[in-house]
């Protein structure tokens, strides 16, 4: 990757792109560009080392046997630990999010360690699915407008004392844990339950990571009527009566 790039890297493709957050990848390489900047997008797969050098490192979702797969890479690869040491932002979904904290339970109900860059716990919920549209009222230090998106797991997450909540939900089960939070994050670390894919469905936040990326307040400027169009869609469609 170019040093004079934006280093945009998705992580295992191979195993945590089940439920489409490839786009998340896309939106935040497109609105790069958008904003006349040079990107440069690297899929890493399962069998290949992650690079160190990367500005923004994006994890999607996946089906239990993957994402035990890819958390067992991880630990022994060594080299996303390596790239929030020298900075990097990173942003996981649902398989991609647990992996992300200090453990969680794999496909052979064991405790599975996590990579410990959230200060979160996640397990097997026993009841209902969490399956349905989500909004909320993301944390008011972002700056950013509600969150919408979709939800599909099994799993609870538990913060821990340095993870902040992403958003409070007015509708869906976010976290699992009935305390109303979705999602978690720190300085340079987020995760989400959230599909959609939800930079998409936010592109805001997909700026959010550019800005921290960059280490900028403000971006120039660029076209949202596209995914102000969809927002308000799936917003209305979310509050429609069942």
């Amino acid at each position: 990757m170019s040093d004079n790039s934006l280093r945009l890297v998705w992580i295992y493709p191979d195993l945590l792109s089940t439920y489409g957050d490839q786009g998340n990848a896309l939106v935040v390489e497109r609105r790069a560009r958008q904003r006349g900047l040079d990107v440069a997008r690297l899929d890493v797969r399962s069998d290949q080392p992650i690079p160190t050098s990367g500005d923004i490192y994006l994890i999607g979702g996946g089906e239990d046997r993957p994402q035990r797969l890819a958390a067992e890479r991880l630990r022994r690869d060594g080299g996303l630990h390596r790239a929030v040491g020298n900075g990097a932002i990173v942003f996981s979904v649902c398989a991609g999010y647990q992996i992300l904290g200090h453990e969680f339970i794999n496909d052979l109900g064991q405790r599975e360690p996590g990579l410990g860059l959230l200060d979160v716990v996640s397990t097997r919920g026993e009841g209902e699915r969490c399956v349905g549209d989500v909004l909320g009222d993301i944390d008011p230090r972002l700056g950013l407008p509600p969150l919408t998106g979709f939800e599909n797991h099994q799993g609870i997450t538990h913060l821990g004392p340095t993870a902040r909540p992403l958003a409070q939900v007015r509708l869906g089960k976010g976290n699992g844990t009935g305390d109303g939070t979705e999602g978690a994050y720190n300085d340079t670390v987020f995760g989400t339950y959230m599909h959609g894919p939800v930079l998409a469905r936010n592109p805001l936040i997909a700026d959010l990571l550019l800005k921290l990326a960059l280490d900028v307040n403000a971006l120039p400027p660029t076209d949202d009527r596209w995914y102000e169009a969809l927002r308000a869609e799936r917003i209305s469609a979310a509050q429609q009566p069942a």
